[in-house]
């Protein structure tokens, strides 16, 4: 195990309140071509996986009262799960990655990327532009924004409520407002949503049905409201649901998922849509929040509090919740409101700068800061559940992509040596399995996350997204948080 990963792995882990202890469970089967780049991209991927892995290690020790598993860490699973969107077959077709508007272009100054894979992202860019959808075309975009300035295209679709980043460098990002709120807040932080002092204890435990026989399932019993989209958000709650969670992902209808991307993180959970601006719908959310243990919700921080969904609210109706809030850019500063992706992450905080060459610029080998952060959160609820064991009220994190970015850029330090190599997705195959499913024949990626006695794969494939009844798999005696 190298000194970067060690680092690395008891950054993460001490960030998440862990015992250092516990790293030395933690062994690694490193490959060299695994997620090359210019940053620490293998090293990255290595520590939140790592920790994720330990979190559920150390929830099923807390669970058994036998010694926390050994976990282990391959640098050929962790970069398969990592790009797991490519991997991705659906009865032989292969999805599509980027629609043809999400892209980098040429700018009168320099370089912009915008994100258009969502239907409601690529109308409001061409609003901006002042384009008809009869005359979008790649040409004719390109045409247009070849004639303005980066910052102005950013302003600009930003008004307009779609998504465009300028290029910068790392230099450049950090003399910029949102990144100083970004660099002032730790990579996690897990605390208390009654305001009380860190390490409060309550005087009721969190109470979780026995373990069964088979895999050992850290969170089984634990139910997980998943209001979540695109990739961090949904690559969390899949790491859950194969350690046993019941994960019921909750959409409104209004706004559609793309199909593929539903396929790929889908695994392990079910899906159903609620309108919470309708009356019936809205009943039946509150009735699962009654029995939920989590909730995770992606969307832009404050988005969600008009229908009582701020972390307070819901610990106050759904008393020892554990909340788990995922951003772009933070809660905090002049960008806290803006949507934002892990490739728009990538190009303001320099990252496609010093990925870039010849004046080109470039992206990490795999959308890290999603598939990292996801990985983080899911270890982040994982060990809320383990403190909550012993006693501990509601608990919130809020990870942030441009926070992990600020770690990939200037806080994780690459193996020594490391020779240079393209990416080369064959050698992965050893980590790629199929399977039938209500959507086709899959390939899919294995899961990353390995420990001894833990789970191998999903208990269940990807259904058609949002078509499940909005109820928890099944009842039990209790709740899962219950006896507070």
């Amino acid at each position: 195990m190298t000194d970067a990963f060690l680092s690395g792995t008891e950054t993460a882990w001490r960030a998440l309140g862990g015992d250092p202890g516990l790293l030395s469970r933690i062994s690694v089967a490193a490959r060299e071509h695994a997620l090359p780049a210019r940053l620490p991209v293998r090293e990255l991927a290595r520590a939140c996986v790592a920790a994720c892995a330990l979190a559920a290690a150390e929830l099923a020790s807390a669970r058994t009262g036998r010694e926390v598993p050994a976990v282990r860490v391959d640098d050929g699973a962790v970069a398969t799960a990592f790009v797991s969107e490519r991997h991705l077959l659906v009865d032989g077709r292969a999805p599509v990655a980027f629609a043809e508007l999400s892209r980098f272009w040429r700018t009168a100054d320099g370089w912009v990327r915008t994100h258009a894979n969502y239907p409601h992202h690529r109308a409001r860019l061409l609003s901006a532009l002042g384009l008809t959808e009869e005359a979008a075309s790649v040409e004719r975009v390109a045409a247009i924004l070849a004639g303005r300035t980066a910052q102005d295209v950013e302003d600009e679709v930003f008004a307009a409520g779609g998504l465009a980043v300028a290029l910068r460098t790392a230099r450049e990002w950090a003399t910029h407002p949102q990144a100083a709120s970004v660099a002032a807040r730790p990579l996690l932080d897990l605390r208390p949503i009654d305001g009380s002092p860190t390490g409060t204890r309550t005087s009721a435990v969190r109470s979780l049905p026995p373990l069964g026989s088979g895999p050992l399932l850290p969170a089984a019993g634990v139910r997980v409201l998943d209001l979540t989209r695109v990739i961090a958000g949904p690559v969390a709650t899949r790491t859950l649901a194969l350690l046993g969670a019941d994960v019921l992902r909750v959409d409104p209808p209004a706004l559609t998922e793309l199909p593929d991307q539903h396929a790929d993180t889908g695994f392990g959970k079910r899906s159903t849509r609620l309108d919470l601006g309708d009356p019936r719908d809205r009943a039946a959310f509150e009735e699962l929040l009654t029995m939920a243990d989590v909730v995770v919700s992606g969307y832009r921080p404050g988005a969600l509090d008009r229908f009582g969904l701020a972390p307070e609210a819901l610990a106050e109706r759904r008393p020892g919740l554990v909340v788990a809030q995922l951003s772009a850019w933070g809660d905090d500063g002049p960008w806290a409101g803006r949507r934002g992706f892990d490739s728009l992450v990538q190009v303001a905080t320099g990252i496609a700068v010093a990925e870039g060459s010849t004046g080109q610029p470039g992206a990490l080998p795999a959308q890290a800061l999603d598939h990292g952060t996801g990985y983080l959160l899911a270890a982040a609820v994982l060990r809320a559940l383990t403190e909550q064991l012993g006693g501990a009220g509601a608990l919130c994190v809020r990870p942030v992509l441009a926070r992990t970015a600020q770690w990939l850029l200037h806080d994780l330090a690459p193996d020594a040596g490391r020779p240079p190599a393209s990416y080369d997705p064959d050698h992965l195959s050893p980590w790629l399995t199929e399977t039938d499913s209500a959507l086709g024949r899959l390939r899919y990626a294995r899961p990353a996350v390995a420990f001894d006695g833990g789970p191998e794969d999903w208990a269940r494939p990807p259904g058609p997204w949002g078509t499940d009844d909005p109820v928890w798999s099944a009842r039990r005696q209790g709740r899962a948080g219950g006896d507070r």
